[in-house]
C-alpha cells in the first residue's frame, strides 16, 4: 500500500470518527434524550459535522486524491473503489460550505423537536416554521452545484447516485397503472377479516417476540440492540454497533414485529459489510434503494410469507392464546397481507405502498420547485391521499406529520422506498434460482442459506459498486419494475382468488 493511500485513509478514518460520533448523538437524541437538550445537542452535532467537513475538505484531500486517481486508473481493487467513492464525495462536499452544515445541524435538530411536539399534538403549525427552514436550506443547498436536469437531481444524487428524476419517473409511471389494475382486482374481490389483527396485544410479548424474530434471522445482539422511539429507524456506529429502534402501536399491535423485521433487514446488511472497509468510506451499504431492498425483503418476501409463519405461528398462537382462538394459519397469512387503502406509510399493504411513495415525490418536487406553499402542506397531502389512496387524513399527525424524514432536511429520500421494493423482488428471483429449497428453509426457521447469499452477493461489498451496477451484476438487469409486478400478481391472486 503506497504512503499517500496510508495518508489517505487516515484522513477518511477521522471524518468517519467524527460522523459516527454524530450519528450517536442523533440516535441518542431520539432515544434518550429529554425534550430540553435539543437546543444543546444541536450545538454538538453542528461542532461535529463542522469539523468533519472542514477535514473531509482540505486541499491534503484534494491532493491525495488526485494523485491516487492516477496511481489506480483501471484498477477494480478495493482501494480502487474507495479512492473512487471519496471522490465523489469530495467533489460534493468541497461545494458546500462548512458554516452551512453546521447550519443545517442547528435547524434540523431543532426541527426534528418540534416534529415530535407536533406530531404528538397534531398541530402543524408547531412544525410550520422550522420546516419552512429547512425546506429553505435544501434550496440553498441545491444552489451550490451546477444546474441540472432537475433541481431534485441534486437531492436524490445524495441517496441513490446515479439516478435522475426522470429515471424514477418513468420507473414509477410504468409501474403506477400496473399496481391501480391490481387494487381494482381486488377490490372486487371478497375481503379478508382482519379484526384479530386490531385486538389488545400486551406490549412486552409482543416486543419480546420481534427479538425472537431476528434473532433467528441472524441480527448479531452483541453487536446491536434495539430500542424504543416515535418512528422506526436503524443506524450504524460501526460494523460492530448497529442500532435498530422500534414502537408499539395499540391500534396494531402486530405492527412492531413487521418494524422489526423491516429495521433488522438494514441491520443485517451493515453487520455483513466487509470489515476491511472500517473507518473509510467504502463501509455500509451502496444506496438507500439497496438497503431498502433488505429491509423489505425481510419484512415482506420472508415476514409477510406463508412459509414463514407456518412457522412462526404456533409460537404466536401459544403466546396470544384469546386474541388468536379459532384463527388458522391461513387465515393470519391473508390477514397480514390485507389490502386497502390506508393512512400510514409504515404499515401499509404491499399492494398500495408504493403509491404512498409517489404522493410523496410529488410533494418532494413541488416544495423544490416552489409549485407549494410549505403552509398549504396540511391541504395538498389530503388532497393527494384522496386521489392517489381514496381516503382522507382525520388529522395531521396521520397525514403530513406522519413521516419523521423531512425534519432532518430528507428530501430527496422517499422514492428510494419504493426502488428497493423492486430490488427486493429483483434479488428475490435470483435468490430462488439459486436455493431451489427455500420456502421449505424458510417453513423449518432456517435462514442460514438466505442471509449467506445475501452476504456473499450484496453486503459483504458495501459501497465498492454503484447501486445500478451492483443490480446488473447480482441479478442481470438494472433496476425495473418487472419481478414486482409479477410478485405482487402472484401473491395477491392466491390472496384474493383473482
Amino acid at each position: 500500500m503506497s504512503e499517500k493511500l496510508n495518508q489517505l485513509k487516515e484522513i477518511l478514518g477521522e471524518v468517519t470518527d467524527l460522523n459516527r460520533a454524530a450519528s450517536v448523538l442523533s440516535w441518542d437524541q431520539q432515544v434518550n434524550m429529554p425534550p430540553a437538550g435539543g437546543e444543546a445537542r444541536g450545538q454538538q452535532m453542528a461542532t461535529l459535522g463542522k469539523i468533519a467537513h472542514e477535514k473531509s475538505t482540505s486541499q491534503e484531500v484534494g491532493r491525495l486524491l488526485d494523485d491516487l486517481k492516477n496511481e489506480l486508473s483501471g484498477s477494480d481493487s478495493d482501494d480502487a473503489a474507495l479512492v473512487r467513492v471519496a471522490t465523489r464525495r469530495y467533489d460534493k462536499d468541497t461545494r458546500v460550505p462548512a458554516e452551512f452544515v453546521a447550519e443545517q445541524a442547528v435547524v434540523t435538530t431543532a426541527a426534528f423537536e418540534a416534529w415530535v411536539e407536533a406530531k404528538g399534538k397534531s398541530d402543524f403549525s408547531i412544525f410550520l416554521p422550522h420546516l419552512e427552514k429547512v425546506v429553505g436550506l435544501v434550496k440553498k443547498y441545491i444552489s451550490f452545484f451546477p444546474p441540472a436536469d432537475h433541481p431534485y437531481d441534486t437531492l436524490l444524487d445524495d441517496y441513490e447516485p446515479g439516478m435522475k428524476t426522470a429515471d424514477v419517473q418513468k420507473i414509477f409511471d410504468d409501474l403506477r397503472p400496473q399496481q391501480v389494475k391490481l387494487i381494482k382486482a381486488i377490490s372486487s374481490a371478497k375481503q379478508v377479516k382482519d379484526e384479530f389483527l386490531h385486538k389488545k396485544y400486551n406490549e412486552k410479548k409482543v416486543w419480546d417476540f420481534s427479538e425472537a424474530i431476528i434473532t433467528k434471522f441472524g441480527f448479531d445482539w452483541n453487536r446491536g440492540r434495539q430500542d424504543k422511539t416515535a418512528h422506526p429507524f436503524q443506524t450504524t456506529f460501526s460494523v460492530n454497533d448497529t442500532r435498530i429502534t422500534n414502537r408499539f402501536e395499540p391500534g396494531s399491535p402486530l405492527a412492531t414485529l413487521f418494524s422489526a423485521m423491516h429495521e433488522a433487514g438494514h441491520a443485517l446488511y451493515e453487520q455483513g459489510s466487509n470489515p476491511a472497509y472500517e473507518r473509510t468510506p467504502l463501509a455500509g451499504g451502496t444506496s438507500l434503494a439497496v438497503h431498502e431492498s433488505q429491509s423489505r425483503m425481510w419484512e415482506n418476501l420472508v415476514g409477510r410469507s406463508l412459509p414463514f409463519w407456518e412457522h412462526f405461528y404456533p409460537e404466536l398462537k401459544k403466546s396470544f392464546p384469546s386474541q388468536l382462538d379459532g384463527v388458522s394459519v391461513k387465515s393470519f397469512y391473508k390477514a397480514i397481507n390485507k389490502v386497502e387503502p390506508s393512512l400510514i406509510r409504515v404499515n401499509a399493504d404491499e399492494a398500495t405502498y408504493n403509491l404512498h411513495i409517489m404522493l410523496r415525490l410529488e410533494l418532494e418536487i413541488g416544495m423544490v420547485e416552489g409549485k407549494f406553499a410549505i403552509k398549504d402542506l396540511p391541504e395538498i397531502w389530503d388532497a393527494k391521499m384522496r386521489d392517489y389512496i381514496g381516503i382522507t387524513p382525520p388529522n395531521v399527525a396521520t397525514g403530513v406529520l406522519q413521516d419523521v424524514h423531512w425534519s432532518y432536511g430528507a428530501i430527496g429520500y422517499f422514492s428510494t422506498y419504493a426502488l428497493g421494493n423492486l430490488v427486493s423482488a429483483q434479488l428475490w428471483e435470483k435468490i430462488n434460482g439459486d436455493i431451489h429449497d427455500l420456502d421449505e428453509q424458510i417453513r423449518r426457521g432456517k435462514f442460514d442459506a438466505l442471509l449467506g447469499w445475501l452476504r456473499e452477493k450484496i453486503h459483504v461489498y458495501g459501497h465498492k459498486y454503484d447501486p445500478q451496477d451492483l443490480v446488473q451484476k447480482v441479478t442481470g438487469s438494472r433496476i425495473d419494475s418487472a419481478a414486482y409486478v409479477r410478485y405482487l400478481t402472484r401473491k395477491y391472486s392466491d390472496i384474493y382468488a383473482l
